[in-house]
């Protein structure tokens, strides 16, 4: 079956490029024009743009091969002199994968200008969802009706951003749990496009790959160009059908978290104010309430006093801490949790030494310098020099201090991003597998250390560096109200251990909203779970709740990270609910959100999918205690406590929640008797 899809249904590359002369110049000028499909008719669905190469028709050149869960075939035009090969990967879970590799074959020089992968879409998938967002509010949905021409997007900075390559397409009305979908995401950490395309004849399709800059890619004779993986998933269970594939094989790669360590983050308690004494007092503390893992964030290395200065200068400030990270590093491991430490090794500082002896180590266009955001600058790992002095700086670092956990930051896009190497020509692709090399080869030279993907929060989060990191930052927005939904969505791409949430000090640092200490809490706990509060102003009634819910998480984290994800489909507007429903149906765990104020005293139904319809089951109330006191009677929620219902029961009329405050949480278990 594979063999036979892949031939009929990924043999249709979106191909553009030029044949170019020994010197570089362009053959001939000439249009856009249809590329042909491998099979060799001429319905293609983007162009090969100018050159004696430009009307390419691909026949297959191989017969078609399957090793292991991977089918390979190879097509080929001697008159364009390329040469292109498939590959389409069966992945743990039902997604498959699919990439490309062209190879010119021919004298003089190929310049690629696009290889995307074509993903034919059934003539009943008539919308589609994709998102926006923006730094703190990442991963919003948007949905779109697929129309005749072409909808684009285009990712142009440096890496996959708020919203991220990502489509879903599906029937009309699809939901979470409803609904024929085909999910369509670039694996990419770098600059990205995907598109739906529908012709005048009705045939749609999405296409996928990495956005190439003028000149970022010039095949030689005899080299060639591979695309990144562009990953399709296809559920007739709606978007959780989707998800839940894409999270089953994330849970099989070698890099996924089998138990992600309640966390503590230092960086909204201190910032940069690094003071020994106050660190060892955040450090005991968490260790009694039962943090597991303590990371130190920005500002421990030279010149870092404020987000002005010292990226690029990767060693310890004396002046801050005269005897090293090590003595806090022991300090904390005594205490029994891992060490942590945030660093930002693609980024440079203006002012600092690494900038002052190198600034031709930075990246830009031309001998202008770019302009700053975030007061940096990006530092060209594509030069060699560049790349190891950063990985050696770094080396020396984690060697000497002693270190469990990095979280590995971005906080700038990759705008006018040459390289000086070759004279300001753009250098996004080449700079994006430089990042992976040197995060291959740090985790090569440290295997014990775990990683972790942020980028001004959520920025670079996708399903190829996912296969390198074990835990992503979700978003530098810690208010509980606003993480809800961004939450929401980020699992339409990563499994919840990945995602790390933190409980927030009170007051929100971001909105400067107030929120209760259990809301926060429960926000966090179906995540990776962790901390980022003063916890010397915590009062010890707080502390005790913290333990708590520290204990809670710690109980159920091997289930909330190995079962079924379900988001459910609610007609109230101000409720969420969600939840983890064991692969055999034998448990769940759901929580229940009031998000707002209700417009009626309705109330909802949480109906929970993937049970045993002919089973019985019971239904407690889970987590905190203290969470639950308010409430007037549990008899008003339904069914709970002793009566055992059937699954058909829960699955169809559900567990009845009331209207209850806004900015509230509920949180209940499902038990198979």
């Amino acid at each position: 079956m594979l063999v036979e899809h892949a031939l009929d249904v990924f043999t249709r590359p979106g191909l553009r490029g030029q044949r170019v002369s020994g010197d570089g110049s362009a053959d001939s000028d000439g249009g856009a024009v249809n590329v042909a499909d491998v099979a060799g008719d001429a319905d293609g669905a983007n162009g090969l743009k100018v050159g004696r190469a430009w009307s390419p028709r691909f026949k297959i050149s191989k017969p078609a091969a399957v090793s292991g869960d991977t089918l390979r075939y190879e097509a080929r035009d001697d008159d364009a002199g390329l040469e292109l090969a498939t590959e389409v990967g069966a992945l743990k879970g039902g997604s498959l994968r699919i990439r490309h590799t062209l190879t010119n074959v021919a004298s003089g020089s190929y310049m690629l200008e696009g290889l995307d992968v074509h993903v034919p879409l059934g003539d009943d998938m008539t919308e589609f969802l994709d998102f926006c967002g923006r730094h703190e509010r990442e991963r919003q949905p948007q949905r779109h009706q697929v129309a005749d021409g072409m909808w684009l997007r285009e990712f142009r900075k440096g890496k996959p951003g708020y919203a991220g390559p990502l489509i879903v397409a599906g029937t009309e009305g699809f939901d979470f749990h409803n609904g024929s979908v085909l999910m369509v995401q670039v694996s990419w950490s770098g600059n990205s496009t995907i598109a739906v395309d529908r012709d005048d004849e009705q045939s749609a399709g999405v296409n996928a790959g990495e956005l190439l800059l003028p000149g970022e890619v010039v095949l030689a004779k005899g080299e060639s160009y591979t695309t990144p993986w562009v990953m399709v998933t296809a559920s007739n269970e709606g978007l959780d059908g989707a998800a839940q594939s894409v999270h089953a094989w994330e849970r099989s790669l070698a890099a996924h978290p089998k138990t992600q360590p309640m966390t503590l983050n230092v960086w909204e308690a201190v910032m940069f104010n690094h003071d020994f004494s106050k660190l060892k007092k955040l450090a005991e503390i968490a260790a009694k309430i039962g943090v597991e893992r303590y990371v130190l964030d920005d500002g421990w290395f030279h010149l870092r006093r404020d987000d002005h200065a010292g990226l690029g200068d990767w060693w310890i400030d004396p002046d801050v801490w005269p005897n090293g990270l090590k003595p806090l590093s022991d300090y904390v491991r005594g205490l029994g949790m891992e060490f942590g430490l945030w660093i930002e090794l693609e980024m440079i500082n203006r002012d600092s030494d690494l900038y002052r002896e190198h600034p031709d180590w930075i990246m830009q266009a031309g001998s202008r310098t770019p302009i700053e955001q975030r007061n940096q600058l990006v530092l060209d790992l594509t030069n060699p020099q560049a790349f190891d002095y950063v990985f050696n700086a770094i080396s020396k670092v984690i060697a000497e201090t002693g270190v469990d956990y990095i979280k590995w930051d971005h906080n700038r896009f990759l705008l006018e991003a040459g390289t000086n190497l070759r004279g300001g020509a753009p250098a996004v692709h080449a700079q994006t597998d430089a990042f992976y090399r040197l995060l291959d080869e740090l985790r090569a030279e440290f295997p014990n250390i775990e990683w972790e993907s942020c980028a001004s929060g959520g920025g670079r989060i996708d399903t190829g560096i996912v296969e390198k990191v074990s835990r992503f930052w979700g978003s530098d927005m810690t208010d509980a109200m606003s993480r809800q939904k961004i939450q929401r969505w980020t699992v339409q791409t990563v499994a919840p251990e990945y995602i790390g949430a933190h409980i927030s000090q009170p007051v929100s640092q971001q909105t400067e909203r107030t929120l209760s200490l259990d809301f926060r809490a429960a926000t966090a706990a179906f995540f990776a779970f962790g901390i980022e509060w003063d916890l010397t102003q915590a009062g010890e009634d707080d502390l005790k709740k913290l333990a708590a819910w520290v204990a809670w998480y710690k109980n159920n984290r091997d289930f909330l990270h190995s079962g079924k994800f379900v988001r459910l489909d609610l007609a109230d507007p101000a409720v969420l609910g969600y939840g983890v429903v064991a692969d055999d149906g034998s448990r769940a765990i759901i929580e229940h959100v009031q998000y707002d104020e209700s417009l009626s005293n309705r109330g909802v139904y949480l109906r929970i999918p993937g049970l045993d319809e002919h089973a019985q089951y019971k239904v407690r109330w889970t987590a905190v205690p203290q969470l639950f006191a308010p409430l007037e009677s549990f008899d008003t929620y339904g069914p709970l406590g002793d009566v055992a219902v059937s699954g058909q029961y829960l699955m169809t009329v559900g567990v009845r929640m009331p209207r209850c405050r806004p900015e509230t949480e509920r949180i209940f278990e499902v038990v198979k008797q």
